[in-house]
């Protein structure tokens, strides 16, 4: 797990003021691709809107994103009265539907659809009526169905309603990369795309990253990509595709200030490394300590059996008490907790976790380069 040839360093982001100011610099470094990884919470959608933001003027605008914001464009409205006329209703007010029937969005969706999914949907027109005895208003709706039976208006799961949107955006995003004539879309000239495999699992999350690489390596034009999330594989399989992507790990201390790491090397493992460089650093600076963390370090423990090819995290602890902590690490890390958990770590889980994080930091030792001051070198 280690290589030489990796390296870490902060430069040009080692003193950032926040994330208006790296929004700022990410569109400084005029970076075909830029990946970001970054826990839940810290920041990643607002920093998507910050550069967002960066890019209107008036009534113009550079930037076509999609976040959590974008989802929240498309609401459910399930026919509580009837409980048979379930649609999908689109925010018809919002700038990303724009050229929706010109340019047949539909058709163009449809086949980005059929790679993940068995269902079909119409997108139509509708008069609805908010309230009894109110004008009725006219609203976009997407219907979903059955191939085997098409009158049926079926309510699709969350994780497929997420492709659905995901492949909304693919298409727009084409036309944007195309630059079709009359396209509703030529003025796209970043395009930040923040999470976009949310409620899904592995498979998708592989199968989604690949393609839309795929999309990006062929796109030979102007439009610069920035594209962060919090999924390891997602992050792993976009890095080893786009390999001559920039990397960063963004992170922030309790006192609400953001690091922003440059990761450097020839392996998309390399994240796992900044996330022991920064469980130890929260350590040695005496920093508080979440339940949270003992999820960063039983994912970090997991991909490091995986790679010495044990059977599972608990073949990385030879501890005294190995039952004990056998059973300490799943319990913190399955409890309930979440990244906004707002009470520290017990003293004696902190006492715990350093000592599961000392072995397995004495027993896996990385580069010196890479991890510094390691808790072996720092013994007496």
């Amino acid at each position: 797990m280690t290589n030489r040839n990796m390296q870490q360093n902060e430069y040009p982001f080692n003193d950032l003021v926040d994330l208006n100011d790296l929004a700022g610099r990410l569109r400084q470094q005029n970076k075909k691709y830029q990946l970001i990884f970054a826990h839940n919470g810290i920041g990643k959608t607002r920093l998507s809107m910050a550069f967002k933001d960066l890019g209107k003027q008036d009534n113009s605008r550079d930037t076509l994103y999609f976040n959590a914001f974008t989802e929240d464009l498309f609401f459910w409205d399930n026919d509580l009265d009837n409980n048979t006329d379930r649609v999908l209703v689109l925010n018809d007010s919002s700038m990303f539907f724009a050229g929706i029937w010109e340019l047949e969005l539909d058709n163009r969706i449809r086949p980005l659809l059929q790679k993940y999914v068995s269902f079909d949907f119409r997108i139509t027109k509708e008069k609805h009526r908010k309230e009894a005895g109110k004008e009725e208003i006219e609203r976009w709706e997407v219907s979903f169905f059955r191939p085997d039976n098409l009158d049926e208006n079926i309510k699709i799961s969350r994780g497929e309603e997420h492709i659905f949107i995901w492949c909304f955006f693919l298409a727009i995003l084409k036309l944007s990369l195309d630059k079709e004539e009359g396209s509703s879309y030529e003025w796209v000239k970043y395009v930040y795309i923040d999470d976009p495999i949310s409620s899904l699992d592995d498979n998708y999350a592989v199968s989604v990253a690949h393609n839309l690489a795929t999309w990006l390596k062929s796109y030979n034009g102007p439009i610069q990509f920035i594209i962060s999330t919090h999924h390891g594989l997602f992050f792993n399989v976009l890095c080893n595709e786009l390999d001559n992507a920039s990397r960063y790990l963004l992170s922030k201390n309790t006192s609400n200030e953001y690091y922003f790491t440059q990761l450097k090397g020839d392996t998309a493992s390399l994240y796992h490394v900044a996330m022991l460089k920064m469980l130890k650093d929260t350590l040695d600076n005496n920093e508080p300590l979440y339940p949270y963390h003992f999820n960063v370090l039983r994912n970090i423990m997991e991909k490091t059996a995986n790679f010495h090819g044990l059977a599972g995290f608990k073949k990385c602890m030879e501890l005294e008490d190995a039952g004990f902590y056998e059973r300490l690490i799943p319990v913190l890390n399955h409890g309930g907790y979440s990244v906004f958990e707002p009470k520290e770590m017990l003293p004696e889980n902190k006492e715990n976790f350093e000592k599961v994080l000392r072995k397995l930091l004495n027993t896996y030792p990385f580069h010196s380069d890479l991890l510094p001051n390691s808790f072996k070198e720092s013994q007496p």
